[in-house]
């Protein structure tokens, strides 16, 4: 399916329709990481739990969706994109019906955490390599990405208020009625989606890997959480953790070596502008969500605000993202997507010290606002770049992989973010217990300064390739393959802005290639 483009490299007609479903996928599986943050008080009544048991079902949802997403990458060019992808939209609604008629927090853990989570992980990587595939021209792909990340940005900023909406208005169960609502309007509109490349079922698939790399991650993070309980078993969940990773890679390199195909290329970590761009592609989510939890929990717990209450102060982060997110396509013309990241961090971080200074000295809503529009539109500034820096630097050979790692490396930092914030407020290390959200949102903060480092270390400049067309069998010419060293053909190299573009490093990472 060769991508057709009309006046000024816009999508064709067809092509924009496509788009709305992957967009809408990504938007309700962020909505989920975030929409529970204003219902902790009403499901920890409802369900005869606590706040801490609320926590854990969130912090579980997108530790699943983190451990799974590259297990789900790979499993794309087995079963096929749009396969995978209606397949995570069916596990996705169940689970969220069976989270609207939970009894108990078991329940809501096994519809929530498990089914909505592994949901996510099959139905995530299909819609970035879809992207990736369907919109080769660079500036619709610019705008496909752009459209998906200001979806997710969007989804995870409003999630608190529409949450707070529907559980003021209705109750906290409707929240995951709508959810499946939406999950079955994007099967409908999802049927005009065509797999440009088929499925290859006899491609090996690394179970072992799989399961190595999810345990792993898994203990890392319930280690982080542990560390409230005690001192002891985080440090045993960590340590547990990191060995498992390391059997994981360790296996991978084994396998290559035998001439197996892995769960994850290290070929992958090879590219020092993608690896950067990960970096702040965690650090991101980690901000944004943890940021989004300890706010609500403040509200809730310390000013004992209801659920819409919650949601609407959280109004002023969602604009900011949804700004910033609409402006990105226009950004990305005028400015380097290294520019536009840094400009996020410093943004966000900003934002974080506003928000403290105000909410520290004056006691109405109102102070909350500065801060939150500052941290969504920092957030929403560099969701769009940093999708575009690390997508756009394979070609479509891995973008199974890259895609699935991409996800994986978002989720993790939304369940590290959830985990951190909520293990320094449990963790009564403060004189008082309401200093612990001040400390937790200090701690978010110099976490961002990480990703500003990041941001820093890009290269400045970055020579864009021609996209590789994905459709072949519409007529469409293919471009070669990358040499073996993993560096283009530099006769395949074409002038352009720096931006929006699939990106190669130089060998150095820092220089273009000439």
């Amino acid at each position: 399916m060769a991508e057709q483009v009309t006046t000024g490299g816009r999508p064709s007609k067809a092509l924009r329709r496509v788009l709305v479903p992957l967009a809408l996928a990504q938007f309700i599986c962020s909505f989920a990481g975030s929409n529970m943050n204003v219902m902790i008080n009403d499901m920890s009544k409802d369900l005869n739990t606590t706040v801490q048991g609320i926590q854990v079902a969130i912090t579980l949802f997108l530790l699943v969706m983190a451990a799974l997403m590259i297990p789900g990458g790979k499993l794309t060019d087995k079963y096929g994109r749009k396969r995978l992808f209606t397949l995570g939209l069916v596990v996705y609604g169940i689970g969220a019906l069976v989270s609207a008629i939970a009894p108990g927090l078991g329940v809501l853990i096994l519809g929530n955490s498990i089914f909505e989570g592994v949901g996510t992980a099959m139905l995530i990587p299909p819609v970035y390599i879809l992207g990736t595939l369907l919109f080769t021209e660079v500036t619709s792909r610019a705008r496909a990405f752009g459209a998906i990340s200001a979806a997710g940005g969007v989804g995870a900023a409003a999630g608190p208020l529409i949450g707070g909406l529907i559980t003021s208005a209705l109750s906290w169960r409707w929240a995951f009625v709508f959810q499946a609502l939406i999950i079955a309007l994007i099967v409908v509109l999802s049927r005009r989606v065509v797999d440009p490349l088929p499925a290859d079922p006899t491609r090996r698939f690394d179970t072992r890997g799989a399961i190595l790399s999810a345990v792993g991650l898994i203990l890392v993070v319930m280690g982080i959480m542990a560390t409230a309980t005690s001192l002891w078993l985080m440090l045993g969940l960590v340590v547990a953790g990191a060995l498992v990773l390391l059997w994981f890679f360790l296996s991978v390199r084994a396998e290559q070596r035998a001439g197996l195909e892995p769960l994850l290329s290290t070929s992958l970590f090879r590219n020092r502008t993608s690896n950067l761009g990960l970096v702040t592609q965690n650090i991101q989510w980690l901000v944004l969500l943890g940021v989004s939890f300890t706010v609500a929990a403040y509200l809730q717990v310390v000013r004992g605000y209801n659920a819409i209450q919650t949601g609407v102060i959280f109004t002023a982060a969602t604009i900011g993202v949804l700004l910033s997110s609409l402006a990105a396509e226009r950004l990305a013309r005028r400015w380097a997507q290294r520019t536009l990241i840094i400009a996020g961090f410093l943004g966000t971080i900003a934002g974080i010290g506003v928000f403290l200074t105000m909410v520290g000295r004056h006691p109405g809503v109102w102070a909350f606002a500065p801060g939150l529009f500052l941290i969504g539109l920092g957030v929403g500034l560099m969701l769009t770049p940093s999708v575009n820096v690390v997508q756009s630097s394979f070609g479509e050979e891995k973008q199974g992989e890259i895609s699935g790692l991409s996800r994986s490396v978002s989720n993790l930092g939304s369940s590290l973010g959830t985990a951190i914030a909520g293990t320094i407020l449990v963790a009564g290390i403060t004189a008082t217990p309401s200093r612990a959200y001040g400390l937790a949102m200090a701690a978010l903060a110099l976490l961002g300064v990480i990703g500003l480092v990041a941001g820093v270390m890009l290269p400045r400049h970055l020579t864009p390739v021609k996209a590789t067309s994905a459709a072949t069998s519409a007529g469409a010419v293919p471009a070669p393959r990358a040499r073996p060293d993993d560096r283009p053909d530099p006769a395949q190299s074409t002038p352009g802005p720096p931006t929006n573009a699939r990106l190669r490093p130089g060998s150095d990472g820092e220089k273009p290639l000439t």
